[in-house]
C-alpha cells in the first residue's frame, strides 16, 4: 500500500488562540488520546523555553515595521505526517507503533524541509510521538520577507482558488521533500476535506464509523472493474482518513480503558489520602492553638520592649498571630506550629515533635496536647530527635572573654578561671560567653546554654542557644559544705552573671566560702522552676531584680515555694552591686593607703 505525505495548515489569530494551541502541543494539559509513557521531541527552538505567545510576540515586534492588524494571522500551525504505511508497514493499524529508522528518516527530512522554507520564521517545531502515528506540529510566523509585515495569505493563501493553488505547490514541496523516503504525494485536486485537531479528535470519539460508509465517492462506479475501484480508493483522502480514523479510535479506546483504570485506582487512593489529612488536621490544630507566648519562651526567645527577642529576632505577637520585624526574617504568620517552623528553620514534621517535646512531657495538665499527643504517634515515633549540641569552643577567644568578666564585670579572676576548668564557662567562634546548662541529676548533663556578648565597647547581646532545652537545664554551681554534702541553700537569680556575682558578694562579705552547701542557680522566669526538686530544701532565696518584673516573678516562686524569702539588692542588679563593692574597696584601699604615707612621712 502506497505512504502518501500528509500535510495541513490551521491559522492561528490570537495569543489565545496560540497559547490553546501550546496548550495541546506542549502536553501542558491533560490529553486523552496521547499515551503518557512515551515523551514528545522538540525539534526547534529548543534554546528558548519561553511560552509560545512569547516567542511569537518577539518575533513580530522584532522583524516587522507595522503593527499587525486587528485581523491578522498572528501564526500559523502546520501539521506534518505520513500515512500509517510508511511508519508501520508491515501492521498500518497497529497504531501508537512505528519503525524507528523510518521515524529518524522521516523526522531528518521534515525538519531540514522546514528550515530551508521558513528559516528563523519557524519559531518552535514538536515531533508528537504519543498518539496513534508520529507527526510533527511546527509554528511559523507568516512574515512577508519585501512588505515586512504580517501576511498568511502571501504565504499560504487566502481563499478560494489561490488559496488552493499556493497550498497545493505547498504539498508538493513537502511531498518532494519526502520522495526519496518513498512517501508520495495524494492526488492533486481532491476535494475532501480536513478538520482541525480538536474537531477530529472529537469526531473519532464520538460519531459511529458507520457513517462514512454513507459517502457515494467510496462506493464503486458502474462497470467499474475491481482492481480500477481498489487503486481509486486509495488514492482518495478519504479513504486515508477512514484509514487514520479506525488506527486512531482503537488507539485511543486502549487508552481510555487505561485511563480508566487509573482513575478507579486513583479515586481509592484519593478516598484514603483525604482521610489522612482530615485526621491530621485534626492532630495539629490542637498544636496550633498553643499560646504563642509559651512557645516563644520555650525557643529561648526574651521578652524586651514589647517584643519577643533572640535568635536574630524581633517578633510581635497578637494572639494566635506574629510577625517578625528583623528585616533578614521578615514574615508574619500564625499558630504555634508556624512560629516554631519560622525560628528554627524546621519543617512540619520537626515542629511537631519539637513542640510535643516541649509540651507533651511537661507534666502540665493540657487537654489540647492531650489530644495532639494521640493523634500525632506516627510522626512523633518516626521522626528522630536532634540532640543539643554545645556551641563550638573556641579557645583563641577565651582570653577576650576572660578580660571581659573580670575587667567590666568585676568577678573575681580565680573564680572565673574555676568556672573555665570545671567547663561551665567557655569562648564561642563569636567571642560570646557561653555559661553551660545543665540539668539537676546527680550526674548533670548539659542540654543547654546562654550565651552572652562581649566583643565591641557596649555590646548587649544575650539569649539562648538553639536548641536549648529551658525547662530542663539551668546555669548553676556549688559552693560552701562538703562537696557530697546535701543542698542546704538554694539561691535563685536572673542571669549566670547575676548568679556568679551574688556568690561573690557573700564570699566577700563572708570572708570564706559558705559554711553550708549552696546551690546558685539562674532561674529567668518561673516557669522553668524546678520545684520538686526544691520543695524539701529549707532554705530558700529569691534574688530576682528589684523591678516590678523581678517582684512579680519572685512572688509566683513563693506561691510554688512556700519557704523561699525575697532577697533585694541596692543596684539595679547584682553585678552592679558588686561592681560598686569593688569599687568601695579599692577606695578605702586608696585611702588607708594614703593613711599610711602620711604616717610614715
Amino acid at each position: 500500500m502506497v505512504a502518501l505525505a500528509i500535510l495541513r495548515v490551521e491559522k492561528l489569530k490570537s495569543f489565545g488562540n496560540i497559547g490553546g494551541s501550546e496548550k495541546h502541543t506542549a502536553r501542558l494539559q491533560d490529553t486523552p488520546n496521547a499515551d503518557t509513557t512515551k515523551k514528545n521531541i522538540r525539534l526547534i527552538g529548543m534554546e528558548d523555553d519561553s511560552p509560545l505567545e512569547v516567542l511569537v510576540k518577539n518575533k513580530i515586534a522584532n522583524t516587522t515595521l507595522h503593527k499587525p492588524r486587528k485581523d491578522a494571522v498572528l501564526c500559523s500551525d502546520i501539521f506534518l505526517s505520513a500515512s500509517p504505511e510508511y511508519f508501520r508497514p508491515d501492521n498500518p493499524s497497529n497504531a501508537g507503533e512505528w519503525d524507528n529508522p523510518r521515524m529518524l528518516d522521516f523526522v531528518k527530512a521534515s525538519r531540514s524541509w522546514l528550515v530551508n522554507n521558513y528559516g528563523d520564521k519557524c519559531v518552535r517545531a514538536e515531533l508528537h510521538l504519543d498518539e496513534a502515528t508520529p507527526h510533527i506540529h511546527a509554528y511559523v510566523v507568516p512574515i512577508n520577507e519585501k512588505t515586512l509585515q504580517l501576511s498568511h495569505k502571501e504565504m499560504f493563501g487566502g481563499n478560494g482558488r489561490a488559496a488552493s493553488i499556493k497550498l497545493s505547490k505547498l504539498q508538493d514541496s513537502y511531498a518532494a521533500a519526502l520522495a526519496p523516503l518513498g512517501i508520495e504525494r495524494g492526488v492533486k485536486g481532491s476535494k475532501a476535506t480536513h478538520t482541525k485537531v480538536k474537531e477530529y479528535y472529537q469526531a473519532v470519539n464520538s460519531e459511529p464509523l458507520n457513517n462514512v460508509w454513507s459517502n457515494k465517492k467510496l462506493e464503486p462506479e458502474p462497470f467499474e472493474s475491481a482492481s480500477s475501484y481498489v487503486t481509486r480508493i486509495q488514492s482518495d483522502d478519504q479513504f486515508q482518513a477512514i484509514n487514520h480514523q479506525l488506527a486512531d479510535r482503537a488507539f485511543m479506546q486502549e487508552r481510555l480503558e487505561r485511563a480508566e483504570q487509573r482513575a478507579r485506582a486513583s479515586e481509592k487512593e484519593r478516598q484514603r489520602l483525604e482521610e489522612i489529612v482530615r485526621e491530621l488536621e485534626l492532630k495539629t490544630q490542637q498544636l496550633r492553638d498553643l499560646a504563642l507566648e509559651d512557645v516563644a519562651w520555650e525557643l529561648g526567645l526574651n521578652y524586651e520592649r514589647e517584643r519577643w527577642r533572640g535568635h536574630g529576632h524581633i517578633i510581635n505577637i497578637d494572639a494566635e498571630k506574629f510577625y517578625d520585624f528583623a528585616p533578614e526574617h521578615s514574615k508574619g504568620s500564625g499558630g504555634a506550629i508556624d512560629l516554631v517552623m519560622h525560628v528554627n528553620q524546621c519543617n512540619f514534621r520537626q515542629a511537631v515533635v519539637w513542640l510535643d517535646e516541649r509540651f507533651g512531657e511537661a507534666g502540665v495538665e493540657r487537654a489540647a496536647i492531650a489530644k495532639s499527643r494521640q493523634v500525632t504517634a506516627e510522626i512523633i515515633q518516626l521522626e528522630p530527635r536532634d540532640k543539643f549540641r554545645l556551641p563550638v569552643e573556641d579557645k583563641s577567644k577565651w582570653t577576650a572573654v576572660h578580660n571581659y568578666l573580670t575587667q567590666k564585670r568585676g568577678i573575681p579572676e580565680n573564680f572565673v578561671e574555676l568556672l573555665h576548668k570545671r567547663g561551665l564557662v567557655y569562648a564561642d567562634d563569636q567571642q560570646n560567653a557561653v555559661f553551660v546548662m545543665r540539668n539537676l541529676l546527680e550526674e548533670p548533663q548539659a542540654i543547654g546554654a546562654f550565651l552572652r556578648g562581649t566583643r565591641g565597647e557596649n555590646n548587649t547581646f544575650k539569649g539562648y542557644e538553639k536548641g536549648t532545652v529551658r525547662r530542663d537545664s539551668w546555669f548553676h554551681f556549688r559552693l560552701g559544705g562538703q562537696p557530697t554534702s546535701p543542698v542546704e541553700k538554694v539561691v535563685l537569680l536572673k542571669s549566670p552573671i547575676d548568679a556568679v556575682s551574688f556568690a561573690m558578694l557573700e564570699y566577700q562579705l563572708r570572708g570564706d566560702v559558705p559554711p553550708n552547701r549552696t546551690l546558685y542557680m539562674a532561674v529567668d522566669n518561673p516557669k522553668s522552676l524546678p520545684v520538686e526538686q526544691l520543695q524539701n530544701i529549707p532554705n530558700v532565696q529569691v534574688a530576682f531584680d528589684s523591678d516590678d518584673s523581678g517582684n512579680a516573678a519572685a512572688r509566683v516562686v513563693k506561691e510554688l515555694l512556700p519557704q523561699a524569702k525575697r532577697l533585694k539588692c541596692k543596684a539595679d542588679d547584682w553585678n552592679q552591686q558588686l561592681l560598686d563593692y569593688g569599687q568601695q574597696l579599692k577606695q578605702q584601699n586608696q585611702q588607708q593607703q594614703e593613711q599610711d604615707d602620711e604616717l610614715s612621712l
